[in-house]
């Protein structure tokens, strides 16, 4: 297929793809996805290698969120039966994070709840940093906190930080449409504060909230722009209780498209399996690793994942290693540039919208897909539990 060619060799080059061809990615039949898959896992090697990253979550605050993201079980009037407790000591928080490393975790992703954090909010998170680093030398930690006011990327970076995450989830466009009580250009504002502290920016996006082919690759050209060294791709858990419980849109093939388009126009970041991968890709993962270099092992922040041990056995089987501690996950030109904004030849600036799109209707390929409620678990085990955690 000449477009697959086309995009592996601007892969090999990070050349940024057209919109028309990123587009014309997720239209592709299932017939096709493995021909897909197969080209974008050549970019993805070229990259990575048969490396997989490991990144293991704490939610460190867990429910009662005063915004009102509509794909968020912790949002504002939610009615989902989430486990809800306030923050996390930094013993119970490093003691939670222990159980991740073991596992075969790189990295650690501190999670809170909550629109921001409060300049004391920031205190605890330094002193659960200084905690983890303390007894985890080699250790990475990214915290998520939410939107963050002028100086707190600084004080998180001081404490010990190496990265922050904050997602722009959706497209500019249909952003209002999820979330009203703050605005893409916020989450926007706090990617490029984590930037200009010298944090290891990492930001991503949700795929099926409804959203159109032309959604899906306006947030990835957005995401391309911003430059952030890992870019995590989530795929929607329709919770109970939340206003998207019904939006059933993703079958297994589709998340596939959407990940290698997402390697295509990212094609040197580490892209990562976020959440909702059971549920939608299913017995389709091991394939999904030859687009994405990384995962997050066991459980997310309100969900249950599949066991830590199975994740381990399902990269071993598809041939793939753990990345280890000592190895470096971004490729050496970017380490060089110090990550972050700049690092791409021919990226950023005013070339990522310079092309024109084309029509494409989300779904148009495929058979429609199945809800899977059976596959949605709350989680009841690890932070704010007595229960041990699943790593």
């Amino acid at each position: 297929m000449d477009l697959l060619n086309t995009l592996v060799d601007k892969g090999l080059r990070r050349e940024l793809p057209t919109r028309d061809e990123a587009l014309a990615v997720l239209a592709t039949s299932d017939d096709d996805v493995l021909d897909v898959v197969a080209a974008a896992g050549k970019v993805r090697r070229h990259w990575f290698g048969r490396r997989v990253k490991l990144n293991y979550l704490v939610n460190l605050k867990s429910g009662l969120c005063p915004e009102d993201c509509s794909y968020c079980s912790q949002r504002l009037g939610s009615k989902a039966g989430i486990l809800k407790y306030t923050w996390l000591k930094p013993d119970e928080a490093s003691k939670a994070a222990a159980a991740g490393l073991a596992g075969g975790a790189k990295r650690v992703c501190l999670v809170a709840s909550g629109r921001g954090p409060t300049d004391r909010d920031v205190d605890r998170v330094s002193d659960t940093i200084k905690a983890i680093k303390a007894g985890n030398e080699n250790v990475e930690v990214c915290a998520c906190l939410g939107l963050l006011a002028d100086g707190q990327a600084e004080r998180l970076r001081e404490a010990g930080a190496d990265a922050y995450n904050h997602n722009l989830n959706t497209s500019e466009g249909t952003y209002g449409d999820i979330t009203t009580t703050h605005t893409y250009a916020d989450r926007v504002d706090t990617v490029q504060k984590a930037h200009a502290a010298g944090l290891s920016a990492c930001s991503g996006l949700i795929a099926g909230m409804g959203e159109s082919d032309e959604d899906l690759v306006d947030v990835v050209y957005a995401l391309r722009e911003l430059d952030p060294d890992s870019v995590p791709v989530n795929f929607l858990i329709p919770f109970e209780g939340t206003p998207l419980a019904k939006e059933w849109n993703l079958t297994p093939q589709r998340c596939l498209r959407i990940l290698a388009m997402v390697r295509f126009v990212c094609p040197d970041a580490e892209v990562r399996i976020a959440g909702g991968r059971e549920v939608h890709l299913r017995t389709m993962q091991p394939l999904a690793l030859h687009l994405a270099n990384s995962i997050f092992l066991g459980d997310y922040l309100t969900s249950e994942g599949q066991a830590g041990k199975a994740d381990l056995d399902m990269i071993a089987d598809a041939g793939f290693e753990v990345e280890g501690a000592g190895e470096v996950t971004l490729p050496e030109h970017r380490v060089a540039a110090g990550g972050g904004c700049g690092s791409h030849e021919g990226g950023g600036g005013g070339t990522c919208g310079a092309a024109s799109a084309a029509t494409a209707a989300s779904g148009s390929a495929g058979t429609p897909a199945e809800a899977r409620t059976d596959l949605v678990a709350v989680r009841r085990r690890g932070a704010g539990t007595d229960l041990a955690p699943n790593a």
